[in-house]
């Protein structure tokens, strides 16, 4: 037995290597540049909708992200979004893009959505762990085991049946389109929106670990002088 668990913990971390390289080759050969003013990369998501790349009514500013939860880059840059979002205080609004070559992202996806309806909080601590915990958590089987485990913790009882209607694969596959509507061909696809800004009304952050907190500043910045512009603007009109 100790042999078995010593070649499925080096099975498992060689499966995430393959992932990565797999998730980095497949945004290579069909991502497209579009540079985004000052805070370009070498590529980039050519945007073909982007109605739905704004924050929510009454927000200036927020992030948008479409992740994988097999996706090894996602897992690594959880942690930062998570540091950002609690910082700045802003909406981080999480879409669910499962690639099809991962075994278990789609389940894990609809895992998420179930946990969303005890409470939004325990769905993103479960997107969190999923994230945390995906070198061991090498096929779907061990997904099952993990949520099981999840569930048990926060003494919930978890169903035989997680989704027998198929209302969560239902929302998962709405976010799969949104993707592609909007133009996403990798994961992990983050945009910060903003509203009534001076600068670009979203702007792709390919490099979290270098530029999250840079364009986020630089977008609160723009947000904060439009605001202000427009206040005194209607100052202006008011002592006509």
């Amino acid at each position: 037995m100790t042999r078995f668990f010593a070649f499925a913990h080096r099975f498992s971390v060689l499966n995430q290597h393959v992932s990565l390289l797999i998730c980095l080759a497949f945004g290579a050969l069909i991502g497209s540049t579009a540079a985004n003013a000052q805070f370009a990369a070498p590529s980039g998501t050519k945007v073909h909708d982007a109605s739905v790349l704004k924050p929510p009514a009454g927000v200036r500013v927020a992030m948008i992200e479409f992740a994988d939860m097999e996706c090894p880059n996602c897992g690594a840059q959880n942690p930062t979004l998570k540091a950002a979002a609690a910082k700045y205080r802003i909406p981080w609004l999480r879409h669910d893009f499962p690639l099809p070559y991962h075994a278990w992202s789609f389940e894990g996806a609809v895992n998420a959505h179930w946990f969303d309806t005890k409470s939004k909080a325990l769905g993103d601590e479960y997107r969190d762990q999923v994230f945390a915990s995906q070198a061991s958590i090498y096929n779907p089987n061990v997904l099952r085991q993990f949520t099981a485990k999840f569930a048990a913790s926060h003494h919930i009882a978890l169903p035989f049946a997680i989704d027998p209607q198929g209302k969560f694969a239902a929302m998962v596959k709405a976010d799969q389109a949104l993707a592609q509507r909007v133009g996403i061909d990798h994961t992990p696809t983050i945009f910060i929106v903003t509203s009534n800004s001076r600068g670009p009304a979203y702007i792709e952050v390919q490099r979290p670990d270098q530029d999250l907190y840079r364009i986020i500043d630089q977008a609160l910045a723009d947000t904060s002088a439009s605001k202000s512009a427009s206040k005194a603007s209607a100052r202006k009109s008011a002592g006509k």
